[in-house]
């Protein structure tokens, strides 16, 4: 009987000490802050910023890149100049100022917030002009027909260089307002050496109409929502779309120049 108690004894010992690590390793953890994450901002402040500033629309007040880097602006909105000069020179102009751009997707990280534009600034092809099949030694793209994927948009990285602190979207704004006006002042004003008075006002009240370059209609009623691309009596011409059936605009390029406009 004595064994029998001994040996019931050490197991509640042993028990009993198991329950006791697992209440320091609990108060352990408890000591963690429960705001910590890879993402650096507390969890509801970004759920926050992305619900209030996901596609939302501003007027880009620089010039943007292609590329999948775009600018980069530190924690009081200080626009990396040399940075983005060489980007343009490396990738290509994707936005000139004055151009409305869209927010569509907005990444956290430790010390950086990613707000890409116009679906970013990526290029590249699709993932199936990749693969190559061949007989006899040779091959060839299956893709080769097609175009390359061409990027409208670009990014906008900005660098706390720390740990981002919990911020508002006025704060984020501000941040932003170097690169970006979220004020909506009338992109005509950049424009008002080389705009008629007819395009001006068409911008003013979102229409298009014909004669407009690609500059006045993006400012009149942003990005299209599709580009298409044909060939219209031996000139290659492109339509932008935007909405969806039955509310259908589509806009007529020849060139740089509106040649057509239909509202369905």
């Amino acid at each position: 009987m004595s064994a029998w108690r001994s040996k019931m004894d050490g197991r509640n010992e042993k028990a009993g000490w198991k329950w006791r690590r697992g209440l320091c390793l609990a108060g352990v953890l408890c000591l963690i802050p429960l705001g910590f994450s890879k993402e650096g901002m507390d969890r509801d402040a970004r759920i926050d910023i992305i619900r209030g500033m996901l596609t939302e629309v501003a007027v880009t007040k620089v010039p943007l890149p292609r590329g999948k880097k775009g600018v980069r602006v530190d924690a009081q909105g200080k626009l990396d100049v040399g940075d983005a000069q060489k980007e343009i020179h490396a990738n290509g102009l994707a936005m000139q100022p004055g151009v409305p751009a869209r927010i569509t997707k907005i990444e956290f990280k430790a010390n950086q917030m990613v707000f890409e534009l116009n679906n970013g600034g990526k290029t590249g092809k699709k993932w199936y002009q990749h693969i190559e099949v061949g007989v006899g030694g040779t091959t060839s793209p299956i893709g080769a027909q097609q175009e390359p994927v061409t990027a409208f948009g670009s990014s906008v990285t900005v660098d706390f260089g720390k740990n981002m602190p919990d911020l508002t979207i006025p704060q984020v704004k501000k941040v932003l307002s170097g690169v970006l006006d979220f004020e909506r002042h009338s992109p005509t004003v950049l424009y008002s050496p080389n705009v008629t008075p007819q395009v001006k006002e068409a911008i003013k009240n979102h229409k298009v109409i014909v004669g407009m370059d690609r500059d006045a209609v993006l400012s009149a009623k942003g990005t299209p929502d599709r580009r298409v691309r044909e060939v219209r009596n031996g000139a290659e011409q492109e339509d932008w779309i935007y909405g969806l059936p039955p509310h259908v605009l589509f806009v007529t390029f020849d060139g740089d120049q509106v040649v057509d406009v239909k509202q369905y």
